[in-house]
């Protein structure tokens, strides 16, 4: 995956997010009424950590 630029923050840690990665973070931010949490420029990692901590919260307030 090419980089948003050279020594990018996306470079350095293995590429941007994938689409569905995109698609996905942004349904469950908006799900969790947290819409800062997406941003195009995340790498794919950040966003995986990211979608895993939305799925944790929406899953803890489901819970009461």
């Amino acid at each position: 995956m090419a980089a948003v630029r050279f020594g990018g923050v996306a470079e350095r840690f293995g590429g941007l997010m994938t689409r569905a990665q995109a698609l996905r973070l942004r349904s469950l931010a908006e799900e969790a009424y947290q819409p800062s949490q997406f941003a195009r420029d995340l790498t794919s990692e950040e966003a995986e950590r990211r979608i895993d901590a939305l799925k944790a919260e929406i899953a803890l307030a489901d819970s009461f």
